[in-house]
């Protein structure tokens, strides 16, 4: 049987995948004493409760996965990651994509979809608006201040982007972690065998698609 996993889904799980992804609020969803208190206080968001809520209906799991994909080695077949890689710093990235070469078997695909530097800049050069490019790469962060903020901060970490690539240099980097034949695909097209209903498409107009093997 052929086993597929889609990293850090978000609200945007495969269906018939493995889905993961590193939000509290999945380990709140396991705790339904817990998820009452939170949702009668003002902890909870209401977009966190409908993600709850959403979490149950969806079977998401939950993993972090610089540290582990909680699969057996070598047992894989594609792994997909749609705009979770740069929320990780470089040194994570790595720890990243060495679980994913772990999990996959030989000859597995991963396929990573991440937003594309080239095209906010390009837009900026248009535009000229600096403001916009910063906010829209969500390079910049604000220091947490209220208390709430500060818990947040402790437990979920920044969650705005550490990294940003284009198509050479996430290739490049799948390259040094040991995959093989890395190549930019175009939206809508892929290497992987009867994809769907995976969304070859997920995040555009902004993101670049890369796929490699497993050795």
């Amino acid at each position: 049987m052929s086993i597929r996993v889609n990293i850090g889904c978000g609200q945007s799980p495969t269906d018939g995948w493995h889905n993961y992804d590193n939000s509290w609020s999945i380990r709140f969803a396991r705790i339904p004493l817990l998820c009452q208190i939170l949702f009668k206080s003002s902890l909870f968001s209401k977009q966190q409760r409908e993600f709850v809520t959403f979490v149950k209906k969806s079977h998401i799991r939950w993993a972090d996965a610089k540290k582990c994909i909680p699969e057996e080695n070598g047992t894989v077949d594609v792994v997909y990651s749609s705009h979770m890689l740069e929320h990780l710093d470089k040194e994570d990235a790595s720890k990243f994509l060495k679980n994913v070469r772990r999990v996959l078997r030989s000859g597995g695909i991963v396929r990573i979809a991440v937003p594309d530097i080239r095209h906010h800049v390009e837009n900026y050069l248009q535009d000229g608006d600096a403001n916009k490019f910063i906010d829209k790469t969500l390079l910049s962060s604000s220091n947490p201040k209220t208390l709430f903020e500060k818990l947040k901060y402790l437990t979920v970490g920044d969650r705005h982007h550490q990294w940003m690539y284009d198509g050479n240099s996430l290739c490049r980097l799948l390259s040094s972690e040991g995959f093989i034949k890395p190549c930019e695909m175009k939206a809508g097209t892929t290497m992987i065998k009867y994809p769907e209903p995976l969304n070859l498409e997920e995040g555009m107009p902004e993101s670049i698609f890369v796929e490699a093997l497993n050795p």
